[in-house]
C-alpha cells in the first residue's frame, strides 16, 4: 500500500476533475409510462444542457426522441416542468426555442400544433375523450403587461393556440382527468401565494362541448398548501395537503376530504417545477408513495383503506420529484451518497429494484467519497436546524498534523430546497482536494414541516445566515474546521443568502455567489411574474416595508469579504444587473472580487463547458484568498484588488 502524501488541506491532487463533474451533471427529469413504453427527459449539459425525451421500449430498447435542434423543456413559471405528455406512442412537448407545442410520432419529424407566437404551454395531459390536450398556457403577447396563466384546451385536429376553459385566478397546475373523462380537477392560487404557501383543488363537470361547468372547490386556502391532486382508477380523487402542518394524503370521497394517514412526515414537494409526483395507484385502495421522514426520502405502499403505510427496503436516501407506476412496476429517479441519481424500476411483486438508465462518473471507488453525516445544531432562539457534513477525503494524501481543513457552507437555492445525500461530484471535488463541505438546511427548507418552512416568512437575511453561521461555528466548536478558512457559496435564493452572510455577518472569509440577489428593491421590481410577490412572504409586502427591503438588501452595506460572482446573461428570474451592480461596488471599495458572465446561459447553468469553468475559477479565487498552492494547474482568473 502506497504511503499516502503530507499537504496542506486544499492542495491535495484529486481524479474528479471539473472536466468530470461538468460530464457528470446529466440530470433526469418528468417521467411517463405509456402501456409497456417508459419515458423521460434527460439534461445533457455535453449538448449545451439540451432537454432530451428518452423513449424505453418495452423490448428494453432505449432511443432519444426529439432529435436536435428541439429542447423540451417550457418556460412557464421559468422554471417549466411538465414539457411532455405521451399517449398511444404520440409524445407532446414544448420546445425550448419558440415554446410551440409538437407532435411526434414515432418514425416521423416533430410538428407543430400551436402557433408560432408568445404563448407557453406546460403541464399537458392527454384528453383522448375529446382528441385535445389540457394545459397550463401562460400568455406573453402583450409586453407592458403581467404574463396571463390559463387553462386551456389544445384540438389536435388543427394548429390553434387553445381554448380557455379556466381563467381568472393568478396561476393554475396539475389539470387532471377522471378515468372516466367526465370531471377535471386543477390548482390554483393567486398573488402574494407560492405554491406551498396556499393553493386552492377545484373540481368540474365536462361537458360534450368540453366546457367545464358545476366547478366547486374540494380543499385549500390562504393557509393550506395542496399539491398533487390524482384520480385514482376507480374515479376517487385524491391529493396532498398540509394542513395538519405536514403535507400528507387525503381523498375526496361522496363530498367529504379523508386523510389516509397522518404523520410527521412529507408526502408533497415545493411546486417550483410543474408535473411532479409523489405517489401513484397500484390499484384503486393501494398507493405507492414516496416520502422524507427525518431527512430521508423513502417509498412506501400506503392501503387506503386501512391507512397502513409500510415502507418498502430500497438501498435509497434520496428520490427525483417524479414517481409513476403501471401494473406492478413503479417508476422513479433514485440515489445514494455512493450512487448517482438513476432511472429505477421496482417491481412490485418481488420488491427488487433494476437499475435502467446511470451515467456511471469514473472515479467510482469509495475510498475516494466522502459520506455525508447528517448533523443538527443549536441556532438563534434555541431551534433545531439541520445539514449535510462531508469531511475531506483523499486516500493519497494526509494533512500536517493539528491543521484543520477550510469550510464551503452550502445555502441551497428555493429558499425552499433541502440538500440531497444523493452523490455529487460537485461535492467530491471540493472533499477530495481537502475542503470541508457542509450543505445546509437553513429555516425555510422543507422536508421538516411547514412550521420549518414558515421559520423564514419575514425573516428572509436573517433566519437563514443565523442557520449558516451558526452551522459553521458549530463545527469550529467541534475543531473538524479551520475559523479562518470558511467561504460560503450558493445559487439564486442561496445566492442572496451569501452575500447576505457576507455583509450583515464576520464569520465567513470569502464567498462564491452564484446568479444572486443583492438588491431586494429591484429584485421585487424586476422579476418575472411567479416570484414577483414573493417578497411579500419572505421580507414583507412592498412598498410599505421599504425599509427592510434596503436594510436586508447586501448592495448597501460595506462589505469587506472577497466574492467571486458568476451570472448568466440570459436570466429572467435574477437579471445580470443584480451581480454585476454588487461587483462593481465591491470593486470600488478595493475588496477582492471577480465576475464571470456567461452568454446563452439562463437561471441554473446547464452547460458543459459553463459548469466546467465556474468550478475551475471558484477553486482559484478561494486558493488566492486562502494562500492555497494548488496541485493541479488551472486557468487563471482576472480578480480585482488582489
Amino acid at each position: 500500500m502506497t504511503a499516502r502524501q503530507r499537504a496542506p488541506h486544499g492542495a491535495w491532487k484529486s481524479p474528479i476533475t471539473p472536466d468530470l463533474v461538468a460530464a457528470a451533471a446529466l440530470s433526469f427529469g418528468q417521467i411517463a409510462v405509456d402501456g409497456g413504453d417508459l419515458y423521460w427527459i434527460e439534461q445533457r449539459p455535453a449538448e449545451g444542457g439540451r432537454h432530451v425525451i428518452v423513449r424505453r421500449a418495452a423490448t428494453g430498447t432505449i432511443a432519444d426522441v426529439t432529435p436536435p435542434p428541439f429542447n423540451a423543456r417550457t418556460r412557464v413559471h421559468e422554471y417549466g416542468g411538465g414539457a411532455f405528455a405521451v399517449h398511444d406512442g404520440l409524445v407532446y412537448f414544448s420546445n425550448f426555442a419558440d415554446q410551440r407545442l409538437y407532435r411526434r410520432r414515432l418514425g416521423r419529424s416533430p410538428e407543430p400544433i400551436t402557433p408560432a407566437d408568445a404563448f407557453r404551454y406546460a403541464d399537458a395531459v392527454v384528453d383522448h375523450h375529446r382528441d385535445r390536450l389540457l394545459c397550463i398556457r401562460e400568455d406573453h403577447t402583450v409586453p407592458q403587461r403581467q404574463a396571463v396563466n390559463t387553462l386551456v384546451g389544445v384540438n389536435l385536429q388543427d394548429e390553434n393556440a387553445g381554448t380557455i376553459l379556466i381563467h381568472g385566478n393568478d396561476f393554475y397546475a396539475s389539470p387532471r382527468i377522471s378515468p372516466d373523462g367526465s370531471h377535471l380537477a386543477w390548482l390554483t392560487w393567486r398573488h402574494p401565494n407560492m405554491p406551498w404557501d396556499g393553493t386552492e383543488l377545484w373540481v368540474g363537470l365536462m361537458g360534450p362541448d368540453g366546457a367545464v361547468v358545476r366547478r366547486q372547490r374540494v380543499a385549500g386556502g390562504a393557509e393550506e398548501s395542496i399539491f398533487q391532486p390524482e384520480w385514482s382508477p376507480d374515479g376517487t380523487l385524491h391529493f396532498v395537503s398540509d394542513r395538519t402542518g405536514w403535507w400528507n394524503l387525503y381523498r375526496w370521497k361522496d363530498g367529504v376530504v379523508v386523510p389516509l394517514c397522518q404523520m410527521d412526515a412529507e408526502f408533497g414537494r415545493p411546486q417550483w417545477l410543474l408535473g411532479i409526483s409523489t405517489y401513484a395507484f397500484e390499484s384503486p385502495d393501494q398507493i405507492i408513495c414516496t416520502y422524507t421522514w427525518r431527512g430521508r426520502w423513502l417509498v412506501g405502499r400506503l392501503d387506503a383503506g386501512t391507512g397502513t403505510l409500510k415502507p418498502l427496503e430500497l438501498p435509497y436516501t434520496d428520490l427525483s420529484p417524479y414517481l409513476r407506476v403501471a401494473g406492478t412496476q413503479a417508476v422513479f429517479g433514485a440515489g445514494s451518497p455512493s450512487e448517482a441519481l438513476a432511472i429505477v424500476r421496482l417491481d412490485l411483486t418481488t420488491g427488487q429494484p433494476a437499475v435502467l438508465r446511470q451515467f456511471p462518473v469514473s472515479v467510482a471507488e469509495t475510498a475516494w467519497l466522502s459520506q455525508p453525516r447528517a448533523i443538527e445544531f443549536r441556532t438563534k432562539g434555541g431551534v433545531t436546524a439541520h445539514g449535510l457534513f462531508y469531511p475531506p477525503k483523499n486516500p493519497d494524501y494526509t494533512a500536517p498534523a493539528r491543521k484543520r481543513p477550510p469550510l464551503i457552507v452550502m445555502a441551497h437555492g428555493g429558499p425552499t430546497s433541502a440538500a440531497s445525500s444523493v452523490f455529487s461530484p460537485g461535492i467530491q471535488f471540493w472533499t477530495s482536494r481537502g475542503f470541508a463541505v457542509l450543505d445546509v438546511n437553513y429555516g425555510g427548507s422543507t422536508s421538516y414541516g411547514r412550521a420549518y418552512r414558515q421559520r423564514l416568512n419575514g425573516m428572509w437575511g436573517i433566519v437563514d445566515v443565523d442557520d449558516c453561521v451558526n452551522a459553521a461555528e458549530h463545527l469550529v466548536r467541534q475543531r473538524l474546521v479551520d475559523p479562518e478558512r470558511l467561504a460560503i457559496r450558493g445559487g439564486s435564493a442561496g445566492g442572496y443568502t451569501t452575500l447576505a452572510a457576507i455583509a450583515f455577518r464576520d464569520v465567513f472569509r470569502a464567498g462564491a455567489a452564484y446568479y444572486g440577489i443583492s438588491d431586494l428593491e429591484v429584485f421585487a421590481k424586476e422579476t418575472h411574474k411567479f416570484e414577483s410577490r414573493y417578497l411579500d412572504k419572505l421580507v414583507g409586502p412592498y412598498p410599505q416595508h421599504r425599509d427592510r427591503y434596503v436594510a436586508r438588501s447586501p448592495i448597501h452595506q460595506r462589505l469587506s469579504c472577497p466574492v467571486i460572482f458568476f451570472q448568466g446573461l440570459e436570466d429572467a428570474v435574477v437579471p445580470p444587473n443584480q451581480s454585476e451592480r454588487m461587483y462593481q461596488a465591491l470593486r470600488a471599495k478595493g475588496v477582492a472580487t471577480a465576475y464571470l458572465t456567461f452568454e446563452g446561459e439562463q437561471h441554473g447553468f446547464r452547460r458543459a463547458d459553463t459548469i466546467r469553468r465556474c468550478l475551475e475559477a471558484e477553486l482559484y479565487f478561494y486558493a488566492k484568498v486562502f494562500g492555497i498552492e494548488l496541485a493541479d494547474p488551472i486557468d487563471p482568473v482576472p480578480i480585482d484588488n488582489l
